[in-house]
């Protein structure tokens, strides 16, 4: 399925149930309540918080993701946002912005180091020589 399609499936589905009628601002609280459940599993899954089991936690932060798309999705046509467009000017972007793949791993690189003393403080530890930042 192309996202455009699911765009337009999803208007109609919405439609028939007379729920494209549901203003734009609360379609984008409900988007919100979603990511919040969202989160809850990503703590689950970096371990701040117990799950279950992995397999449960993986099917519950699927649906829970789907949510979160279902009222993205919603949210756009509702505000004449053509997702699969929008989605193909992002890439664009993108692009441009992050096409030197060396500046873009030395980003990267300066936020694992950032991490890892944020790390080492935490737990009262000095950063490991071979992560010391060379930024003040």
């Amino acid at each position: 399925m192309h996202i455009r399609e699911y765009q337009q499936w999803l208007e109609a589905w919405d439609r028939a149930r007379g729920w494209e009628r549901i203003l734009p601002s609360h379609t984008l609280i409900h988007a919100q309540e979603e990511l919040g459940e969202v989160a809850r599993l990503i703590l689950q899954w970096e371990g701040y918080k117990e799950a279950d089991s992995p397999e449960q936690l993986h099917a519950e932060l699927e649906e829970e993701l789907s949510d979160v798309f279902v009222f993205l999705f919603k949210l756009a046509y509702q505000t004449g946002v053509d997702v699969e467009a929008a989605l193909a000017r992002g890439q664009a972007k993108a692009n441009g912005r992050f096409d030197d793949l060396a500046e873009a791993n030395e980003m990267a690189t300066r936020y694992y180091v950032r991490q890892a003393e944020n790390l080492a403080r935490m737990l009262g530890q000095p950063a490991p020589d071979d992560f010391k930042s060379t930024s003040a």
